[in-house]
């Protein structure tokens, strides 16, 4: 049942607002006004209440008979839209899927993310993300959907939390606006058909936005713990990243918090508790467990994962002192090898087709909303609403701007939620007030802003679909003219120009979406769009590549995505539309040559048949049926014969484990059959241990017998040179 405090927090309600705005919003259907006079009389031989099926579809009492369907669709074509085609992704990352593939035979692995069965290495993240994958792929086997379903249900769950967040306080249109944006934001229908963290990162920090809100409504402490919660466990899915948004949340529910200041600071206390508990125990267990009974923390120089945690994956994003990692940032001049920073970052020809169509259009919201909740009481839900979505993504942004170290263009993922909750609360809101003069014009200001972005980014691609760029800016003017006076015209053209600048909005990213998700996209640096739509530089700076995702510059020359053909699981093959690999599939091959027909530094190796028959000769005998430089080399073989394949190195071949000593030991007792050539990037990446996978190299190109399959070189570690 709704109380009567629900629909006095209606957006544009006079408890919320004051004196009625010059033209009241659309009046609200009444909680009793059914078609049946006497909904909830109990009839002989009927329950009292409807069955779930039935309140399932019909939604809340007093809303329209239209609202619940329209969600429910929204969900239903978002899963389809996801869904679609898959498999055609293959394995995605190899690197993650190597992971969930070991999580799913090893309950250690599962525990502490290691890369492989045996538990030589983890990933460079905590284990926290995997966990739904790893537990699909024990129950329905390791292949494609297996491992990418999960993800998508999380990106569902994200539409749906976004929908309900914005449709609590300001009306369902204005939900499902904002679950459509979400929707149909390219790197978000990229990155929720990925195997990378994000899908969880972005599901869990929408949560934590959703419940401070609620937390302001009603001032109950269960809310603000559940968002510290959420926020803690999002942290265990890609560390200090999650922490980004705890400033304005902090901050909003500090001031606008309904009950004493010492009650919220209490609240607030038991929040960070929450947040530590919920992402601490983890690291406890992991930093407590004797480092030589638990596989290596991977990305770490220490096998720390608090150092793993404040260096390589922290404040080494921010300023570019990544030790080990492919690069870093570039220094102060702001251009690094990971793209230029500045305040026009997600703007720029790398960033702005992945995230920024309706970002302009969301910041003119953004202000208009909290210009017009500028004099409402401290309280105000509608107010912090804007201030907790806005806020969270305005800190999102800037740091995503400005941070000199490893970027990627997919990292924008987690503005979608929060940019898709501003446009819908800030559309819905003028709509509520079309009939002041400000409002309607500001409303039409962000629609032409839309059609005018999108405009520059569909020409940027002017090869791809000519006319949708004309489109979108003819339909968006066309309805930003209806909307200037949608407060003295009939409701139905006001509608009607509404309708047609949703539709100009979204006609770019949505047609970006469809692209995106009728592509297959592999290896470590996947982006969203059609061929050749973003490009990040890496060691150049800005400018074009050849092909989507390539890169320009660093090892010594052009390095560009291609074309491949459609990865399919154990081949570890590029993607139809963007590999973002290196020539020949990999970079380093014998002697620092440029290597053919192994992995490389992003993405995994294309095993042959032949090589896959090699390595399962005896397989059970071994801990590791072979070891290779670098974790993307590794996971293509790993994938390819199901058996654990150790990583020398890491993801790039720098970190210090195995040293020497203890690859011989292993080599000594038995446990490892061959060592792959080629892979990684080992010496020459500046980690503090760049020599140690090339020590290991060496010794064992100088000790063991080579083994030639195909253009794949390994060497037996069982059989010794002659003499």
């Amino acid at each position: 049942m709704t109380t009567q405090h629900d629909h006095s927090t209606q957006a544009g309600s006079p408890t919320d607002w004051g004196p009625p705005p010059t033209a009241p919003p659309e009046p609200r259907p009444h909680p009793h006004r059914h078609a049946n006079p006497h909904p909830h009389a109990h009839r002989a031989g009927e329950p009292e209440q409807a069955p779930f099926p039935r309140r399932l579809w019909r939604g809340r009492p007093e809303d329209p008979r239209w609202v619940r369907p329209a969600f429910l669709g929204l969900l239903a074509a978002t899963l389809l839209l996801y869904l679609y085609d898959l498999s055609a992704s293959g394995y995605a990352n190899s690197f993650y899927s190597a992971a969930v593939q070991a999580g799913s035979r090893s309950w250690k692995a599962f525990f502490f993310g290691s890369l492989d069965a045996g538990n030589a290495i983890t990933v460079d993240k905590p284990s926290a993300f995997m966990w739904p994958m790893e537990l699909s792929v024990r129950i329905f086997g390791l292949n494609s959907w297996a491992i990418l379903t999960p993800e998508v249900l999380m990106g569902v769950g994200t539409v749906a939390v976004v929908y309900a967040g914005v449709r609590r306080r300001f009306s369902p249109v204005a939900g499902l606006v904002a679950g459509a944006v979400l929707a149909l934001t390219p790197v978000a229908a990229l990155m929720f058909r990925f195997d990378n963290p994000d899908a969880m990162l972005a599901l869990l920090m929408a949560l934590a936005c959703y419940f401070v809100v609620r937390a302001v409504e009603d001032g109950r402490t269960r809310w603000l713990v559940s968002a510290g919660a959420a926020i803690g466990f999002a942290f265990l899915a890609k560390t200090l990243q999650a922490f980004l948004i705890l400033p304005p949340l902090a901050i909003v529910y500090a001031v606008c918090g309904p009950v004493k200041l010492r009650k919220r600071l209490g609240q607030l206390a038991l929040a960070t508790v929450a947040l530590v508990v919920a992402g601490g125990w983890w690291v406890a267990i992991v930093e407590l467990w004797p480092a030589s009974s638990r596989p290596y923390i991977g990305g770490s120089q220490n096998n720390s994962f608090l150092e793993l945690t404040f260096g390589y994956n922290g404040l080494g994003r921010i300023n570019g002192d990544e030790t080990g990692s492919v690069g870093g940032g570039g220094g102060g001049n702001g251009s690094g090898r990971w793209g230029a920073t500045g305040w026009d970052r997600m703007f720029s020809s790398e960033i702005g087709s992945q995230i920024s169509w309706l970002l302009p259009a969301a910041l003119i919201l953004l202000v208009a909303g909290l210009w017009a909740t500028r004099k409402l009481r401290r309280t105000s839900v509608t107010r912090a609403s804007f201030l907790v979505w806005g806020g969270s993504l305005l800190i999102t942004m800037a740091v995503f701007s400005y941070m000199a170290g490893i970027f990627h263009q997919y990292y924008t993922v987690a503005l979608a939620p929060y940019l898709a909750a501003v446009v819908g609360m800030g559309a819905g809101l003028l709509w509520e007030r079309r009939g002041e003069t400000w409002a309607s014009i500001t409303l039409a200001a962000s629609v032409v802003a839309a059609a005018v972005w999108g405009y520059v980014l569909l020409n940027r691609t002017s090869g791809y679909l000519p006319w949708l760029k004309w489109l979108v800016l003819i339909g968006g003017v066309a309805a930003a003219l209806g909307l200037v006076f949608a407060g003295r015209i009939s409701r139905r053209l006001a509608l009607g120009a509404a309708a047609v600048g949703l539709v100009a909005a979204l006609a770019g990213p949505a047609a970006y979406t469809l692209s995106t998700v009728d592509s297959a996209h592999t290896g470590s640096i996947p982006t969203a769009g059609p061929a050749g739509a973003s490009m990040m530089g890496f060691g150049g700076g800005r400018g074009p590549g050849r092909g989507n995702g390539g890169m320009r510059g660093g090892f010594g020359g052009a390095m560009p995505g291609r074309q491949g053909q459609q990865g399919q699981p154990g081949q570890g093959q590029q993607g139809r539309q963007n590999g973002n690999g290196f020539p020949g599939g990999g970079p380093m091959g014998e002697g620092g040559r440029m290597g053919g027909g192994v992995g490389g530094l992003l993405n995994g190796a294309n095993v042959s048949s032949a090589a896959k028959k090699l390595l399962a000769a005896d397989a059970s005998k071994y801990t590791w049926v072979a070891a290779s430089i670098g974790s993307q080399n590794a996971a293509g073989y790993q994938l390819a014969t199901g058996d654990p394949v150790m990583a020398i190195g890491g993801f790039n071949g720098t970190d210090p484990s195995p040293t020497l000593a203890q690859f011989k030991k292993y080599v000594a007792e038995g446990k490892i059959h061959y060592f792959i050539s080629g892979g990684g990037m080992g010496a020459g990446m500046g980690g503090s241990s760049s020599g140690t996978s090339s020590q290991i190299s060496s010794w064992v190109q100088s000790t063991f017998k080579k083994v030639t399959v195909g253009s794949a070189t390994f060497y037996d570690l069982t059989r010794k040179k002659s003499g």
